[in-house]
């Protein structure tokens, strides 16, 4: 099992953490793991390991250092403690200390889950219209109208696709 930081040695520390209920585990590399201050496992929290995962522990620390979350007064203290968020306003407050976690632990900043294949066609479509209708919008507020033409051709194709996909399903 390869290291949950660095992606390229074998990990040899693991981690796991049951907090409400919530099994949570990381499997560290030696190096990544004393870089973290892993060292005495059973004083190590979760949370903390990866808000310090997430970009310089210290950095964060001094940014939000007496931030607290304006609804409901939430700290990054107490997520570190507890790895869970206060309220929904907590993701605008911590926003700096939570976009690079998140970065960390996901593959991506953007949710893509499953979703049925005739669905995903569909959805590219709608997309692809979305993002000309933009693109037009531009071209026609820069005064290029021939440009604007074409698009406008474009999305009429994409459109007419999109009803002849919805008719087959």
């Amino acid at each position: 099992m390869l290291c949950y930081i660095c992606k390229q040695k074998e990990a040899t520390v693991h981690l796991a953490q049951i907090a409400e209920g919530q099994m949570q585990k990381i499997d560290l590399c030696d190096e990544c793991a004393k870089e973290k201050g892993v060292q005495d496992v059973t004083s190590v929290s979760l949370a903390s390991l990866l808000m310090g995962m997430a970009g310089a522990v210290e950095e964060t620390k001094t940014e939000q250092h007496g931030v607290q979350c304006p609804v409901c007064g939430f700290t990054q203290a107490d997520f570190k403690k507890t790895g869970r968020l206060g309220c929904s306003a907590c993701w605008e407050t911590f926003d700096a200390a939570l976009h690079p976690l998140l970065k960390a632990m996901h593959k991506g900043e953007r949710h893509s889950g499953k979703i049925p294949s005739k669905a995903a066609d569909s959805m590219a479509l709608n997309m692809k219209i979305k993002e000309l209708a933009d693109e037009l919008e531009r071209a026609v507020r820069s005064e290029k109208y021939e440009d604007a033409a074409q698009i406008r051709d474009q999305i009429r194709e994409l459109e007419s696709k999109l009803k002849t996909a919805r008719v087959r399903t």
